[in-house]
């Protein structure tokens, strides 16, 4: 009921352009495509296309969710995490690691585009929005302190994610926890910008040190810090563009899976730290769905450097 009132309110003329809400997925299982830990650079085709065919309708969900926000449907937008909300998405059986890497990553893109796009939110919407993402949120964080495995690039997404929640609907404590995340996350990185974790990840290791930049650069904005470790994987993260073989050379293998496109996230961090920007040739949309979707301009949630 509350969910049919929930469209009611948003009249009828804009959402006939909007479609139906995907089913909200209670249950995540999902299991690692992986086949050489525990350097884990390895994709098993097999594994991978049962991974794809049980996250499908989350990433469906996501990506909706994302490109509504991102252009400006907030009532679309509205329109599916409300019926996600209702649904208690997210909420039922993780199953295995992978399931709960899925569960952070969506919803550190929700938090995300949620923020652009909860100004026009009626206060049952928010409440039913925010006590959803609170609840994913604090399962977020629950598996997070419990894990027993390396705190590497997954702890620095489950630090977005939780942060992000946090700055949209004003929980101070998930703030904070985002905040101590990107502490250890800083502490991390060497002198030379390198992630110790992600270099031991063979073929891939440049591709998880960018896996690792994209959330990190957007907390450090969230949380409107500034960190010189953070400008060391950066730099890293550029170098490798031009000197993959000296990477390639270090890691003691060729390096793998690196796409234009693992990059979009620079944008974020050249507004957060403008003094390091350089030009940028690419014509294409720089655009994470995991990041709210559009990134040319900034997220409500960034803190842009001003004088």
């Amino acid at each position: 009921m509350r969910y049919v009132l929930a469209l009611l309110l948003f009249g009828t003329g804009a959402l006939a352009d909007c479609p139906a809400p995907v089913a909200p997925q209670r249950d995540i299982i999902a299991d690692s495509y992986y086949d050489d830990p525990p350097v884990y650079s390895h994709i098993d085709p097999l594994r991978h296309a049962a991974y794809e065919a049980a996250v499908k309708p989350l990433e469906t969900y996501l990506r909706q969710v994302a490109a509504s926000a991102s252009r400006g449907d907030k009532e679309c937008t509205l329109r599916w995490l409300v019926a996600w909300a209702e649904g208690d998405a997210m909420l039922g059986k993780i199953e295995k690691d992978q399931a709960h890497f899925e569960r952070k990553w969506m919803l550190a893109g929700l938090a995300l585009s949620y923020a652009k796009v909860r100004d026009a939110a009626t206060s049952d919407q928010r409440a039913a929005i925010d006590t959803w993402l609170q609840a994913v949120a604090d399962g977020v964080r629950n598996h997070s302190e419990h894990y027993k495995g390396k705190r590497n690039n997954h702890y620095y997404w489950e630090g977005l994610a939780v942060a992000a929640t946090g700055a949209v609907t004003g929980n101070k404590a998930d703030l904070d926890w985002g905040r101590q995340v990107f502490a250890f996350a800083m502490n991390q990185i060497q002198d030379d910008g390198t992630l110790p974790f992600e270099m031991a990840r063979g073929a891939r290791a440049v591709h998880y040190h960018l896996f690792s930049a994209t959330p990190l650069v957007m907390l450090e904005s969230i949380v409107d810090e500034r960190a010189a470790k953070l400008d060391k994987l950066v730099a890293f993260c550029i170098n490798a563009r031009t000197h993959m073989d000296a990477v390639s050379q270090r890691a003691g293998v060729p390096q793998l899976g690196v796409l234009d496109d693992d990059y979009d996230w620079l944008p974020v961090y050249y507004r957060h730290n403008p003094a390091a920007a350089v030009a940028e040739a690419s014509g294409r949309k720089l655009y994470i769905n995991r990041l709210g979707g559009d990134l040319s301009q900034a997220n409500p949630l960034e803190h842009p450097f001003t004088k």
